[in-house]
């Protein structure tokens, strides 16, 4: 009986994707745009679209620039990204910024870790660019 247990579990795992794992190069970051979520942030905006990819840990800002306040951090991967603007560019020469919740919160605790990430913390796959196809631009920007 526990050497069925133990082969059904070996089993299980070696059928699991092998794009489950953090991927630190395009070709194995995994990212998918979902419809009809129902997110909202703390100043009353609502999202019914989500990115959800691989991520970097990152500091997550209150506005698009390196020099606002840190609202939060991401930590875990995958994280879900609601909409995207522009500001500086990152050390990627990206200029695209997206707008997520942190997993852990920062200064201004009211705001419950609301932000933004440059691009370069964001892991898309080959073949896409940023900002991804179908996620909006965030409406304040």
């Amino acid at each position: 009986m526990k050497r069925t247990i133990v082969a059904a579990a070996v089993g299980a795992l070696l059928c699991l994707p092998l794009t489950a794992t953090p991927a630190s190069a395009g070709a194995r970051a995994t990212c998918s745009l979902q419809e009809g979520v129902e997110l909202r942030d703390t100043i009353g905006n609502s999202f019914t679209k989500a990115l959800y990819c691989d991520n970097l840990p990152s500091d997550v800002y209150g506005r698009p620039s390196f020099d606002a306040p840190i609202t939060g951090w991401l930590r875990l991967s995958p994280s879900w990204f609601t909409c995207y603007t522009i500001g500086p560019r990152d050390t990627q020469g990206n200029n695209v910024w997206y707008y997520t919740q942190g997993d852990q919160v920062g200064e201004l605790p009211r705001i419950k870790g609301w932000g933004n990430v440059p691009a370069e913390v964001v892991r898309i796959p080959t073949g896409m660019s940023h900002p991804v196809t179908g996620l909006p631009r965030c409406p304040w920007y």
